[in-house]
């Protein structure tokens, strides 16, 4: 009966640990997401140096 304790004692470490991985990739999708920068940002036209005269 005690490796049937120690199985199920396995068990819930493993399913603590999984908790705590699905929580921290919530968190790390959060910040990710709070530090987005929107594609409108990112997709302006910038002049090319060739034009600009720099060789």
């Amino acid at each position: 009966m005690g490796s049937v304790e120690r199985g199920r004692g396995e068990s819930r470490a493993e399913q603590a640990d999984a908790a705590e991985q699905e929580a921290a990739k919530r968190r790390l999708l959060a910040q990710a997401e709070a530090e987005r920068i929107p594609a409108e940002e990112t997709t302006r036209a910038l002049p090319d140096r060739r034009w600009r005269g720099e060789r």
